[in-house]
């Protein structure tokens, strides 16, 4: 039998499939908050920080901006692509070093909670397992800085979620 501990340790939010001949990560959670919040969350500066990284730049439909996320190590440049406040955020991201990517957020109500689904496109198929244990990272803070928390410690939960995903395997 495990403890709850293990369990919120092991829990694996996401699905793995390919598209194209790339991978698409899809992770989803609920969280109880209002989807304003979550949108604040996702697009004010000051509150990336807390929980995603650092953001210099433009952050409204249209606009760009250098970022680094703190648990991932990732740098790059982010372009907007789509932004409906409270509903859906589509982001592109590009750095030298890996494959340009798509994100997709979209927020739905649920009751008291908000329905977050993030959409990671353009993984390489032979790193999906690694890019889904990053996102995940990702999504985990976000819900921990909604509910009053702290980022995890990134290199240890990944270590968890890395075999996890790999056993997890591609649909379609």
């Amino acid at each position: 039998m495990t403890t709850p501990e293990e369990h919120e340790s092991a829990r694996v939010l996401g699905s793995l499939r390919a598209e194209d001949g790339r991978g698409v990560v899809r992770l989803e959670d609920r969280v109880r908050a209002a989807p304003d919040d979550v949108w604040s969350a996702l697009t004010s500066r000051d509150r990336l920080a807390v929980w995603l990284g650092e953001v210099d730049g433009d952050l409204r439909e249209g606009g760009e901006l250098r970022a680094r996320f703190v648990a991932t190590g990732w740098e790059g440049v982010v372009r907007v692509r789509e932004c409906r406040p409270g509903e859906r955020l589509v982001v592109e991201t590009s750095t030298p070093d890996q494959p340009d990517g798509r994100f997709e957020i979209s927020l739905d109500v649920e009751g008291e909670c908000t329905h977050i689904v993030v959409e990671d496109h353009g993984v390489p198929l032979d790193q999906v397992a690694a890019y889904a244990s990053g996102d995940q990272v990702h999504v985990e803070d976000l819900v921990s800085h909604l509910g009053g928390g702290e980022r995890c410690d990134a290199r240890a939960r990944f270590e968890v979620l890395h075999p996890l995903y790999q056993r997890l395997g591609l649909l379609g």
